[in-house]
């Protein structure tokens, strides 16, 4: 009998010993920016991070997840009226169709420490339109004042998402119309418990 009351208490002491935080993520703070690649130069904007949150195990990332507004896409390498149709373009089906999948997301599934400097490797999935696949890249963690910053850099194969527009794997003789299938992310996520 003494044997079935000393297993509910232990328990509960292992589950003191695991220290679990949330932070959510300030949107207003977090920002990414994304550059984009063709034959004859590339292109840079932002976009909006919607939500998220990261999670603690023992003051170590183990978790978390943002969603990304597609329909907040800008640029801001041309002026606005140049600026206005390429943003129209990538929102829409020739590339990631914003008003029918205004939402990606992403889900951290492991976050390996590197080093005691909070450089993480990072390995989750991202799901664009209506595919989702696994991918890895380095983040840096700092915290000032209960506020925690995650700097990263992500690079994306647009091809892999159903994204193909100007895409030299899948037509042939765009010539100096060619738009590299890679992209990237610059991603500051800023959050706080």
């Amino acid at each position: 009998m003494k044997k079935l009351l000393i297993l509910p208490f232990l328990a509960v002491l292992a589950m003191s010993a695991i220290n679990q935080n949330t932070y959510n993520v300030d949107v207003t703070s977090s920002n990414i920016i994304w550059k984009g690649y063709k034959v004859t130069g590339e292109h840079t904007g932002t976009v909006k991070v919607k939500n998220g949150n990261l999670l603690f195990t023992n003051n170590q990332l183990s978790g978390g997840s943002f969603d990304v507004d597609m329909n907040s896409i800008t640029c801001t390498d041309l002026d606005s009226e140049y600026a206005g149709k390429l943003v129209g373009h990538l929102k829409s089906d020739d590339f990631f169709s914003a008003a029918k999948f205004p939402t990606a997301k992403f889900v951290i599934t492991r976050a390996i420490p590197q080093d005691t400097k909070g450089n993480y490797k990072i390995i989750g999935n991202l799901k664009i339109k209506e595919t989702t696949k696994e991918i890895k890249f380095p983040v840096n963690m700092t915290e000032s004042n209960g506020v925690v910053t995650a700097t990263g850099k992500i690079t994306i194969d647009r091809s892999e998402y159903d994204v193909r527009f100007g895409s030299g794997s899948f037509f042939d003789n765009l010539g100096d119309k060619t738009i590299y299938d890679e992209f990237d992310l610059n991603v500051t996520l800023v959050a706080k418990k």
